[in-house]
């Protein structure tokens, strides 16, 4: 995709008369980013789209007349455009749903007008909106249509005790996932491709704010067949379940007391948590070819490292074709770094129900 020249048409969509000019002002002085208008509500942002045919929108969920939900729907079967959540802390459920619905990410709206560290939100908030400027409509069209100590790492992937419960047994495979902009989407589509009696466990790394991570985990199991839980320091890893990066923290395999279990990493100094390649590391080092790698849609490198040290160890790593990315940089650098194999999210879904069965 060739590099943008014109700057990003934004529509600022909120009824807060403050956020509305607070958000504009975000972009005064950058060449790169045209305000060209702001709407109070669903409706008169259906007129302004008509009008002046943006690139690109900022949404809030919660307004009067048409709510954000609404206006998502009618966007995504008529005319796509790359929408930007910013919705309130308080509602984790409403901006899951809107990823669902199409939207392409989200920025958390302080509960106080302007909170203490409003330069690094602001930072984000503008960083996510050039994003939006990178995503090729007609991708948007294709996404609207998402017990006992074991003795050896054999016992620890696939050993299956005769008085175990499917919940407990150990995993065929453990498949790690890196995810960025655009990736809730993508990751639930992976999950309505696995059945429940999957032998795999998957272990997602996500980037999203730390209070909207149990919030996802929560979504996935509500909507697969397999569930999916907020990963606790310490907590077991076992087939048949989906364990999603906290918000604030990285993951990383270990074995402890003769089980495969996930820990806790604390960031370092700079890091934007979870980082996927401290995953991915972890998994080549201690499970070799029992460990599968996945590269979906979002902005930077996460994953591409990791993918390679994957592939090193003799395990299969599957990446989201750039071509059908909703941010295709992530999967672009996996692809660059490892031999990895690229496909669809149906094709990546239905290579991971294979691998697990």
């Amino acid at each position: 995709m060739s590099a943008r020249t014109a700057p990003l048409r934004l529509l600022i969509v909120d009824d807060s008369p403050f956020n509305r000019r607070l958000l504009a002002s975000l972009f005064d002085g950058d060449p790169s980013v045209d305000v060209v208008g702001a709407a109070a509500d669903g409706e008169e942002a259906l007129r302004l789209i008509q009008e002046l045919s943006p690139d690109a929108l900022t949404l809030d969920l919660e307004m009067p007349k048409m709510d954000g939900f609404t206006l998502l729907r009618l966007l995504m079967a008529k005319r796509p455009l790359p929408v930007l959540v910013v919705s309130s802390y308080a509602q984790r459920e409403n901006v899951l749903r809107a990823l669902e619905l199409g939207a392409i990410d989200f920025v958390p709206k302080p509960e106080q007008t302007i909170p203490a560290d409003a330069h690094a939100l602001f930072a984000v908030l503008r960083e996510k909106v050039h994003a939006l400027a990178t995503i090729d409509r007609s991708r948007l069209l294709r996404k609207a249509t998402f017990r006992r100590s074991l003795p050896s790492l054999g016992d620890l992937l696939g050993a299956e005790g005769a008085d175990e419960g499917p919940s407990l047994l150990p995993p065929k495979r453990v498949v790690v996932v890196a995810a960025g902009t655009g990736g809730p989407a993508a990751v639930m589509s992976l999950w309505d491709k696995l059945p429940a009696t999957t032998g795999l466990a998957l272990v997602v790394c996500q980037q999203m704010p730390e209070k909207f991570t149990k919030a996802f985990a929560d979504r996935l199991s509500k909507r697969g067949t397999i569930g999916a839980v907020e990963a606790d320091d310490g907590v077991a890893v076992v087939r048949g379940q989906g364990y999603v990066a906290p918000g604030d923290r990285s993951l990383e395999l270990a074995i402890l007391d003769g089980r495969l279990v996930l820990r806790h990493l604390a960031p370092e100094p700079g890091e934007r948590t979870p980082v996927a390649d401290r995953l991915f590391a972890s998994a080549a080092q201690l499970l070799g070819p029992r460990a599968v790698g996945v590269v979906l849609t979002g902005m930077g490198e996460d994953g591409a490292a990791g993918a390679r040290l994957l592939r090193e160890r003799g395990a299969p790593v599957f990446v989201e074709h750039p071509a059908h990315a909703v941010v295709p940089a992530m999967p672009q650098a996996a692809l660059a770094k490892a031999a990895a194999k690229p496909g669809t999210l149906d094709e990546l879904g239905e290579w991971l129900a294979q691998l697990g069965a």
